[in-house]
């Protein structure tokens, strides 16, 4: 494996009464489950790819609240024809309710064509790393739960 160049993606989660938006998407052939977010262009910063995705992605207009989480570990790319070392950014948003866009209790409620995509809810405790299609994702999951462990205690 011969990595000389990155990959920076940056999610968004907007949390709702304990659950967290997903988004299911079919894309390279297959279906997958991730955070709503996508790639940094260049010139572009961290926040306002964050925003420019979910206008693009959902049509709404979101707050950063805060930085949640920065990979910091070696994270290849899984998917993608070359390889790149991946860099994701997690932050914790905020749009006013109530929420104009459409969402499915169902996963993977798309059909098979590529850029196909739509949104659910889920409670975070329900949250399994095996419904994440990627690696750090996987990871992710295992962090927001414990948090929200965290959160309730802090909030007793």
């Amino acid at each position: 494996m011969n990595i000389d160049k990155f990959n920076i993606r940056v999610y968004g989660f907007l949390i709702d009464e304990g659950r967290v938006l997903v988004t299911d998407e079919f894309r390279l052939g297959i279906f997958m489950t991730k955070f709503p977010g996508g790639g940094l262009h260049f010139g572009e910063g961290t926040t306002d790819c964050l925003k420019r995705e979910f206008m693009e992605e959902l049509g709404i207009e979101i707050e950063v609240l805060s930085h949640y989480y920065t990979t910091d570990f070696f994270q290849p790319t899984t998917l993608l024809p070359s390889d790149m070392q991946l860099f994701n950014v997690y932050y914790l948003i905020a749009t006013p309710k109530p929420y104009p866009f459409k969402t499915t209790i169902l996963r993977h409620d798309i059909p098979a064509i590529d850029g196909a995509q739509s949104f659910r809810w889920v409670r975070i405790e329900e949250l399994e790393e095996d419904d994440f299609t990627f690696p750090i994702d996987k990871f992710i999951v295992g962090k927001l739960k414990n948090d929200l462990n965290i959160w309730k205690f802090e909030n007793e």
